[in-house]
């Protein structure tokens, strides 16, 4: 299966759970182990994030996680042969959260070229307006890397435009603020989903928030799949190096509720 392929090959045939883990927390390892673990567990997609001192998109949860894994030592490179080890063991697609300043300090072309090599197929840039993508879309083309594009209930009448151009699947934002453990997702994700239905069949996945099983079952009536973060790097913090259980538990329990639809 070619690189461009595996994020839309994990949403065909049933609907797609997206697991987010902080890289590097509490360690370097524990991420390497959780990875396949995740996977095994009906992860779909894993997006793996960066460590970033000043993280904009996250509550506390995930910048606390944040702060754990730069304390640990975690760095970008030490995160790249962690991903190209893992890619041995799974074949899930892996994604990179990160910002656009952890990028260019590391170099835009030498970042998404080591994106290439070992073995992440899509990247996701929170604090990247739509406007300012052409800054690293064409690294991304060129290393067949996949940019996911983000839309969120304020984006309104760039919605359309924004999913013209998507690639991989569409982030859906399913509430306004940062991420976080909510208990109810209150917007209109329908809307959200429908206007992106009418220019593209990029698949939409929906975060931010989502924690619960009913969550899960919610959202995938309407959406191809749900994104889940906090309520996993929760887990993490709270069991160290023994999350790979209580993680894989959480996991089933998620895609279980997901597969009712």
């Amino acid at each position: 299966m070619n690189k461009k392929s595996r994020i839309s090959e994990a949403f065909a045939g049933r609907k797609a759970f997206v697991a987010f883990l902080t890289g590097g927390d509490p360690d370097v390892e524990t991420t390497e182990k959780l990875i396949p673990v995740m996977a095994e567990a009906g992860a779909d997609v894993i997006e793996i994030g960066i460590p970033f001192s000043d993280p904009v998109a996250e509550g506390p949860v995930i910048q606390a996680a944040d702060e754990r894994a730069l304390s640990a030592g975690c760095t970008t490179d030490k995160l790249f042969d962690m991903v190209a080890r893992v890619r041995d063991k799974t074949s899930v697609p892996l994604l990179f959260m990160t910002y656009l300043n952890p990028i260019f300090t590391y170099g835009a072309e030498r970042f998404f070229q080591r994106c290439s090599e070992t073995g992440i197929d899509g990247v996701i840039v929170p604090d990247m307006p739509f406007e300012e993508k052409s800054e690293i879309a064409s690294s991304c083309s060129k290393f067949g890397v996949e940019l996911v594009s983000l839309i969120a209930p304020t984006s309104r009448d760039r919605i359309r435009k924004i999913a013209a151009e998507a690639e991989g699947f569409i982030y859906c934002v399913s509430s306004l603020g940062v991420t976080g453990v909510r208990s109810e997702i209150k917007s209109d994700v329908t809307s959200m989903i429908e206007q992106v239905r009418a220019v593209t069949d990029v698949p939409c996945a929906v975060g931010f928030g989502v924690s619960r099983p009913e969550h899960a079952e919610q959202l995938g009536a309407v959406a191809d799949g749900v994104i889940v973060g906090s309520a996993i790097v929760k887990i993490i913090a709270e069991n160290g190096h023994e999350s790979a259980l209580p993680v894989s538990d959480f996991i089933r329990s998620m895609r279980a509720a997901l597969d009712k639809n």
